[in-house]
């Protein structure tokens, strides 16, 4: 697989009446959002620092804390072209130097070019230490959702990884509800929603949420799955809860607004990530157990299932990430 292919439509413009084709389930990424991937990079905490120090801004201590939490980056580096290796030599020593950089994208589609590695050869290979951003994370989730059987997808869906952080802005809000309306999340008993919110993932599932509320037996609740709890996963609540309420009405459901809020909002005890850089693997790795052990009718009474802090070994979880990386999309 090389690039993907530019829309001959060109980027989505958020502020317009139209909207993404429904036939695919990731049409909003970060690239078609915005013009190009430096623009994800225009609006971000460095960005907006580096910007104020040409200017000769002095910024307090809290309000550069303040920037970095309402300007998050969605970049964990720039883009550059690649540069080729040169040789030169000195009075004393012969020195080689090699400058490689690639952007992203790059390594992504690359990935996607080899052959498949075996699990066994997989496990003793070091895992990747970046970041994944946006685009390697559609990609890879890609990759899985079509590893799964149709039967198995009946009972779940998911939203693009990009639409929380889109619904949290006013300017995007309305799109985005538009936007889940078309994916019918109240037919399916599971929804995955990814999370990429102050440089960190983490994923939300929806657990029957076309259930009656008030049912004693069988009732909607929210799982928050973070593999770094030191982050405080609680500090999503308020918007989450906000976003639920507005998905029922958007749904036009009959559902009291008072009992909505009221959802149950789990977060169990997962493994934890052993670096800053592994957190878009865990949640790939949340989402391809979940729908592997995921109970026919979760409940209350069975919570937390298998999801606790024993649940997976971190080999396991390497031997995932090098097949999910070898794999073909």
């Amino acid at each position: 697989m090389g690039r993907r292919k530019p829309s001959s439509d060109g980027p989505i413009n958020i502020d317009s009446d139209s909207e993404p084709e429904p036939e695919s389930d990731l049409k909003c990424s970060i690239s078609e959002i915005y013009n190009d991937q430096l623009s994800k990079h225009r609006t971000c905490w460095m960005h907006v620092l580096a910007a104020s120090k040409a200017q000769r801004q002095s910024l307090t201590q809290g309000e550069t804390e303040g920037i970095k939490k309402i300007s998050p980056c969605f970049l964990t580096f720039s883009p550059h072209r690649q540069r080729s290796t040169r040789s030169f030599k000195s009075k004393y020593v012969n020195r080689e130097v090699s400058r490689q950089t690639q952007n992203e994208d790059s390594k992504v589609c690359a990935v996607s070019r080899r052959k498949p590695v075996p699990v066994s050869r997989a496990c003793r290979v070091s895992r990747k230490k970046q970041k994944l951003g946006s685009e390697a994370f559609e990609c890879y989730f890609e990759n899985l959702w079509k590893s799964f059987s149709e039967d198995k997808k009946t009972s779940f869906t998911y939203l693009d990884c990009l639409w929380f952080s889109l619904y949290i802005k006013p300017t995007t809000k309305d799109k985005v509800l538009t936007w889940i309306k078309k994916k019918h999340i109240f037919s399916k008993k599971y929804v995955f929603v990814p999370i990429v919110c102050w440089s960190h993932w983490n994923l939300l599932i929806l657990c029957h949420f076309g259930e009656n509320v008030e049912s004693k037996t069988q009732r909607p609740c929210m799982l928050l799955l973070d593999s770094l709890e030191m982050a405080d996963p609680k500090r999503l609540e308020p918007n989450i809860r906000k976003f639920v309420v507005d998905i029922f009405r958007e749904e036009g459901r009959p559902e009291n607004m008072n009992l909505l809020r009221k959802i149950p909002l789990l977060i169990p005890k997962v493994p934890q990530q052993r670096n800053d850089e592994e957190c878009g693997n865990f949640v790939l790795y949340f989402i391809n157990l979940f729908m592997e052990n995921a109970p026919q009718n979760f409940s209350m009474e069975g919570y937390p299932y298998f999801m606790k802090k024993n649940w997976f070994t971190y080999e396991s979880l390497d031997c995932f990430c090098q097949e999910l990386y070898s794999s073909k999309k």
